[in-house]
């Protein structure tokens, strides 16, 4: 397989020659023979402004949770009123927030200002659609950690440029319903004594509290995942050994996701998809997840941070309809809906068993930031807004209404909604648990062959009889692995061929 794709990186490479010349030969023309200084003259000087007939209208691309809660609404006002003397108006860019600059920028279309993932973000420089920005004129550069400011640099010929001013971090956490938790557990379900839940700690006592939650009622589950999104599912397979890119996620001709014992990972994957149902193959469970897990059919689910206020919501509804009032629901709701790093999985693989080492869970993550475009007429205008935006207040105020875990060490000290949240996830940075999204070409093409694969995993226990994965009642590892490794050659295929080569 490796001397397959030495050649195919031969023939792509022949191939993409004129292709590197427009996009990343561009960047590089971009800088060649410019000093720092002069590359960051156009943030300098006084702010621009408008007038009351003609005022600078800037275009901001955010996520549509924001956009739902109100935040953005908020946001916009704050900055609007703070700039009204200078006529400075930032408005919705009114674009999914998923849209393509490379595709919208060049044309007039994109944003000025945008808010997205360090792996959407960081894929526009080759084509310098985002601008490298000025670290001095920063406000909360000091406050970033060194991992928020690593995802965000790019290196280019030996210099390193900043790209990105990060907002929150945000990974996979086990967000569960404290009440639904057993009276008995202490007795039942402590079977270390440490005074935790076991299935909060480790997945074979999760994968057994399930199967029992099941058995007493059908229409109550334990542990619920859609496992065709490879942002949530892919920590199997990292806690095993596996990676996504090797040389620090920067090298897209070595794809590691068969990696290690990942195929162990795999098989968690398979063994947890029997305690859920069907809908655990497509994004059914997705779909339903707030809500289920606010009517307290669903235990626990692995989310992300900034979905908490969805979560709440959901949750407030669902005790009002029990009859409580609204102060009583938003009480309960706050005081019931708790989140943890995911558990800690077997060594073995092995979820029916009940000793054994344990290892630590890892998942996939990614920092959200702000950035500007390249093709702003604004700049000092945009980095006016990108400054509020990322400011103290702001990001806290982010965390108050969306429950993100802040990038800004400040913020992550001072945070009052989720801090347990935020203070787990810088800790499982340092512990090396959280595996950034890579920031670099190709990292899209990873996610149609890794959920075709575990969609393909989690039916297996419901095709009895033509079980593809499995083998006397037990994860086949073997098949597996072979699916791994088919995974790993259809992400290098579709990264090295022409049209997949395309930037």
């Amino acid at each position: 397989m490796k001397l397959k794709r030495i050649i195919a990186a031969f023939t792509a490479t022949l191939m993409l020659v004129p292709l590197t010349a427009c996009n990343g030969g561009g960047m590089r023309e971009y800088y060649k023979n410019q000093s720092l200084d002069k590359l960051y003259d156009k943030f300098d000087g006084e702010l621009e402004g408008g007038t009351a007939a003609r005022p600078i209208t800037l275009r901001v691309l955010e996520n549509d949770t924001a956009k739902s809660s109100g935040y953005l609404k908020e946001l916009l006002d704050g900055f609007n009123a703070a700039y009204a003397d200078k006529y400075i108006v930032a408005v919705d860019a009114n674009q999914d927030q998923f849209s393509d600059l490379a595709t919208d920028g060049p044309y007039g279309y994109g944003p000025d200002v945008l808010y997205q993932a360090n792996d959407m973000l960081m894929k526009y420089c080759d084509g310098k659609h985002i601008t490298p920005l000025p670290v001095d004129k920063l406000d909360a550069y000091e406050y970033l950690p060194e991992l928020a400011k690593k995802t965000y640099t790019y290196k280019l010929d030996g210099e390193e440029y900043f790209m990105g001013v990060g907002v929150n971090i945000q990974a996979p956490m086990l967000y569960y319903r404290k009440d639904l938790i057993p009276e008995n557990w202490e007795t039942e379900w402590d079977d270390n004594g440490n005074g935790v839940f076991d299935p909060l700690e480790d997945m074979r006592a999760m994968y057994r509290f399930s199967l029992a939650r099941r058995a007493a009622n059908p229409e109550n589950y334990g542990f619920m995942q859609s496992y065709d999104d490879p942002y949530f599912a892919c920590g199997y397979l990292f806690s095993y050994g596996a990676y996504v890119f090797g040389s620090d996620n920067t090298d897209t001709t070595d794809i590691g996701f068969e990696n290690g014992d990942a195929s162990r990972g795999a098989g968690i994957i398979l063994q947890l998809a029997g305690t859920m149902n069907k809908g655990c193959v497509d994004n059914s469970i997705t779909m339903s997840r707030e809500q289920e897990f606010a009517a307290g059919h669903y235990f626990a689910v692995p989310n992300t941070q900034d979905m908490y206020g969805t979560l709440l919501s959901e949750t407030v509804k669902a005790y009002r309809k029990q009859g409580m009032n609204a102060g009583e629901a938003k009480r309960a709701a706050e005081e019931n809906i708790c989140a943890c790093p995911m558990p800690a999985l077997p060594k073995s693989g092995d979820l029916t068993e009940r000793d054994g080492e344990l290892i630590d869970s890892t998942v996939m993550g990614g920092i959200n930031a702000y950035a500007i475009s390249s093709y702003t007429k604004h700049p000092k205008a945009a980095l006016a807004f990108l400054n509020y935006a990322t400011s103290y207040e702001q990001v806290l105020r982010r965390n108050e209404v969306l429950g993100i875990a802040p990038a800004r060490s400040d913020c992550n000290e001072a945070c009052t909604v989720q801090s347990n949240v935020a203070h787990s996830l810088y800790g499982m940075a340092e512990e090396n648990r959280i595996s950034i999204m890579p920031s670099v070409f190709g990292v899209d093409r990873i996610w149609t062959p890794l959920s075709t694969a575990f969609s393909d995993i989690a039916n297996d226990p419901y095709r009895p009889g033509a079980e593809k994965y499995t083998k006397g009642g037990k994860p086949d590892y073997d098949a597996l692995q072979k699916l791994l490794v088919e995974v790993d050659e259809n992400i290098y295929s579709a990264i090295y061929t022409l049209a997949g080569g395309d930037k």
